[in-house]
This record gives structure tokens, sequence and C-alpha cells, in this order.
């Protein structure tokens, strides 16, 4: 009995796990991150908003209509998801350590745009680093770098 138990507890996560996945891709996860550090401060200022949108043309050569909807598609999914695990979890099944270091780089840049480093947004950027699997140096290195 206990092996039909685990075995039907089992498939429901998998198929949950499967649904979140195919909701969530790498723009998107990413998006989502930087939004959420946008607002960790309760507002998103126009500022945020502009370095947001700036970061995620350079990661790649989308146009800037293609941006907008990434985030407005990003909205929706933030709004959707009741935490931000499995966007981290889909970066840990798929991106590089250098990558997820870039992700953690770009938050700390998004954090420091307004100049002030709330205890909210340094609670957001602990728990993402948590969740990256990120070193303690690592963290560092990333808010370090991302100041200069």
């Amino acid at each position: 009995m206990l092996d039909i138990v685990k075995k039907i507890l089992g498939k429901r996560e998998s198929d949950v796990s499967a649904d979140a996945e195919k909701t969530v891709n790498a723009d998107v996860a990413l998006c989502v991150l930087l939004l959420e550090a946008a607002h960790a401060d309760g507002e998103c200022s126009q500022e945020e908003k502009q370095r947001l949108m700036d970061m995620l043309a350079q990661r790649s050569d989308t146009a800037s209509m293609q941006i907008e909807e990434l985030v407005a598609m990003s909205y929706k999914e933030r709004d959707e998801a009741v935490d931000i695990f499995k966007f981290t979890r889909y970066m840990n099944n798929h991106f590089s350590k250098e990558e997820k270091l870039e992700v953690m780089e770009s938050v700390w840049r998004i954090i420091h745009t307004d100049g002030f480093l709330e205890s909210h947004e340094d609670h957001f950027a602990h728990k993402l680093a948590n969740l990256l699997r990120l070193s303690h140096k690592e963290f560092i290195d990333c808010k370090v770098r991302a100041r200069q």
C-alpha cells in the first residue's frame, strides 16, 4: 500500500514539474527574477524597469517590442506563481554555474539602481543565492562586481 501511495505522489510531483517547465524558459525565468529584484523594495522605479529592459536587450538580439512582450509575459508568470522556486529550479536544471552567477550579478545591478540597499532587497538577494546554490563568496563577489 505504501508503494502505491509513493507511486501516486511521485507521479503528481512529476506532472506538476512538467507543467511548470512548459511555461518557463530561460528568458522568462531570468525576467521574472529581475522583476522580483526590481519590486523587492515594494516599488519598481522607471530607472529599474529601464535597466531591466536594457539587460534583457544586451542578453540577446531581441527587438524592443519582443522585450516588452517578454516583460508582460513574465509579469503574468510572476503574478500566477506562488513563489520563485519554479524559476530557480529551471535555472538549476538548465544554467551553468557561470550563467547563474551572471543572473545574480544582474539582480544586484537592478537592486543598486536607486543607490540604496533596503533590507527587503538584501533578503531577496540572499534567498535567491541560496536557491541558485551559490556560495556566500560567490554571492558577495557578484555584489561587488555589480557595484563597480
